[in-house]
This record gives structure tokens, sequence and C-alpha cells, in this order.
């Protein structure tokens, strides 16, 4: 018997040590909101790394070795794309000298390619600021937005490792009932939102207005992505004596100051919003993403 047995748990610990467990996806996301979308599509499939924070400003990340060397490693790019990352990512994606995540390749997604995008400039001139001749990138702020770059990086991710591909398709499944629950319970619970004036203090919440009907009054930055003057400041509070708002908004990488001096002046509350996982503690994944964005605007309406 001991012989016979001895035999098994050799064969056994042949087979374990000859056909290791397959390695998990390397995925390098651009920003956390995409990076936390993976982690849920993925699970223990696929390995993580988020480019950004969510204080950081994703218009302007330097490409550093340890970021470089992250996407040589990798065998799937998600960004948002929409020029988002026009300032650093062709250099990351050149530096890398990867194959596999170059744009036209499947290891190369593009979020904004599966949504519709807002804000399309009529022209596109460098010297109106930051610009994007696509539309408005900031596509994260709807949760619509989110379930429709859902599908896709599941299908993705099913053709990058087909031999997954049933446990891609199971977590999307199950990810996509969750997430339409939730938005039933978030437009429920926003409906006094709809149609609250506010001022923002970056173009970066179209897609967020659009679903929840508040109405932009007014934007604190002169041109998209350029730090107002005070002059510049007085002119905006002077227009909101006569177009008045409920609320100032800005993301939460971004100063308070310009928010801050309206709000003090115009009476209103200013409102740091996550805008990304991460950008509060609340904010840890998707879902408290906009749970807590949303508890803030009402909060702040509230007032």
């Amino acid at each position: 018997m001991l012989p016979a047995f001895c035999a098994s748990v050799s064969l056994w610990l042949l087979a374990l040590f000859s056909f290791p467990a397959q390695a998990a996806l390397n995925v390098l996301a651009c920003e956390p909101e995409w990076a936390a979308l993976a982690r849920e599509l993925g699970g223990d499939k696929v390995s993580v790394h988020s480019a950004t924070t969510a204080y950081q400003d994703p218009h302007r990340i330097e490409a550093r070795p340890s970021l470089i060397a992250r996407a040589r490693r990798a065998d799937l790019v998600v960004c948002t794309g929409a020029e988002l990352e026009a300032g650093w990512l062709p250099v990351l994606l050149r530096e890398s000298a990867n194959p596999r995540i170059q744009p036209g390749r499947p290891g190369h997604f593009e979020a904004a390619a599966y949504v519709p995008l807002l804000d399309r400039p009529a022209r596109v001139d460098r010297a109106e600021g930051d610009v994007h001749a696509q539309g408005n990138p900031h596509i994260q702020t709807s949760p619509h937005n989110i379930a429709r770059v859902a599908e896709a990086l599941a299908r993705r991710l099913s053709e990058l490792d087909p031999a997954y591909a049933g446990h891609y398709a199971a977590r999307h499944a199950d990810f996509a009932g969750r997430w339409q629950q939730a938005i039933g319970r978030w437009e429920a619970r926003a409906a006094p939102l709809r149609g609250v004036a506010v001022v923002s203090q970056h173009q970066g919440f179209p897609y967020l207005y659009q679903w929840l009907g508040l109405q932009e009054v007014a934007v604190l930055e002169p041109k998209p992505g350029l730090e107002p003057s005070a002059a510049h400041l007085a002119r905006v509070l002077e227009a909101l004596r006569t177009r008045p708002a409920r609320m100032v908004v800005r993301a939460a990488y971004q100063s308070e100051r310009p928010s801050a001096w309206i709000a003090a002046r115009a009476g209103i509350p200013a409102v740091a919003l996550p805008f990304t996982v991460g950008g509060s503690e609340r904010a840890g994944d998707l879902f408290g993403l906009f749970d807590d964005t949303l508890e803030r605007l009402l909060q702040a309406a509230a007032r």
C-alpha cells in the first residue's frame, strides 16, 4: 500500500509542477475608474495597476520610468481616450516598446469609443485651452457610461484571454445586474436635484449634469484648464447676481481656492466631488463613487 501511495503522491506533484496556473492578465489603467472596472470584471484573472490617482489631473501626468516599466509588462492598457491622455500616453506607449498595447492592437482599449460624447467643439483652437476635438472626455461621471464601457471591456478581456471567457462573461453579468439596480436607486434618490443650478470650477461634469438634470450656469475657468484670475472670478460673481446658483462644484484633484472664493461671496456651498474612485474615503469603488457623489450634491442642495 505504501509504495502505491507514494507513487500516487509523486504523480500528483509532477502534474502540479508540470502545469503551472495561468498567469493573470496584466492590466494598466490610465485612470482609477477603469482600474476599478477591470477588477470588477476580471476578479482573480487580472492584475491591475492605475497610472493615476483621484488627486492627480489626468490631463497632466509624467511618463515616469516606473510607469514605463509597468506598460512594458502590460497585456492590456485601459484608458479614457478622446485626447484626455494626449499629453503623456503616447510617450508611455512609445517608451514601453510593447507591441501588445499599441493603438489598433487588442491590448489597447479606449473607453470613450463606446460612449456618445458631449460638447464636441465646432472648431479646435489650442489657444482656447484644453479643448478636445472628439468631445468632453470625462465620461466616468455618468453610471450609464460605465455600463456601456463595462460591456465592451468584458468582451475585450475575453478576446485576450479566451480560456476564461466564461469567467469574464459571468462576472460582467453579475456586475451589470447589481449596477442597474444601483442606477435605479440613485435616480430615485436624485430626483430633488433636477433643475438645480450649479457653477463648475472646470467643465468636467457634463455627463453627470445630463444624467441628473442639473443646470450649469457658470464655469470658473475662463478657458478649460486655465486657472481663473481674480478679475474673472469677479465677473462670474457679478453674473451670478442675475442668474444665481445653488452650489459651486469642483473635482477632488482641483485647488479649492477658486470655488471657496465664489462660495463665500455668493453665499452658496462649495462641493468637492470625488470625480473618480478614490476621490474620497467613501468612494472606494465604483458603487461608492456614485453613492458619495449623490450624497454630497443632495446635502448642498438642501442648504
